[in-house]
């Protein structure tokens, strides 16, 4: 007889545990949703054109305009005769017999200093580039950084992209990054 109560109890169990995943199944569909947003979904940040670009649009977005092309080549052109300039003056202090050795450690320290910010920004004018910008220039200054790329490649996820570019390589706040867009 307790072998009766026994199997009873256990097909019931099991027709209770039966009907709650029928139920459960009824309740949430057939199909899983594949277009829900889910709190904490990562997604890979980049500037490539998306799969439902056509190849006219991948053209365009990634080609700058003739003033684009000048401005930067430009504006390439005058930091380079501004660090061209200020490495001669400071040869021009080695070079003279009056000059007082104050003078030249002054000069060296420029020199280093000079030769630090370029080559902060090359590097990141560089990861902007790698990350998939045509073209940008970077220029650092006592009140912060100034990063200009292409308008037309200025989105969403462009200012999160040259952020942390410029974060990576340089210790600035991100109210003191500056973004312009070039037309």
């Amino acid at each position: 007889m307790k072998i009766q109560k026994r199997h009873i109890v256990l097909a019931a169990l099991v027709l209770a545990l039966g009907t709650a995943v029928y139920i459960n199944w009824q309740l949430s569909g057939s199909s899983p949703s594949t277009t829900s947003k889910e709190l904490g979904a990562a997604s890979y940040v980049n500037a490539t054109v998306s799969n439902t670009a056509t190849d006219d649009e991948a053209v365009e977005t990634a080609a700058l305009s003739k003033a684009q092309k000048n401005f930067f080549a430009t504006e390439r052109t005058k930091r380079q005769n501004t660090q061209d300039k200020i490495i001669d003056e400071a040869n021009e202090v080695f070079e003279l017999e009056s000059s007082s050795d104050e003078d030249k450690s002054n000069a060296q320290q420029s020199i280093e200093k000079m030769l630090k910010t370029f080559t902060i920004q090359d590097s990141i004018e560089s990861i902007i580039k790698a990350k998939g910008f045509s073209e940008s220039l970077c220029y650092i200054s006592d009140e912060g950084v100034t990063v200009i790329v292409p308008d037309t490649e200025l989105n969403d996820t462009a200012a999160l992209v040259i952020d942390d570019a410029v974060t990576t390589h340089y210790q600035v706040g991100y109210d003191s990054i500056s973004i312009v867009g070039a037309n």
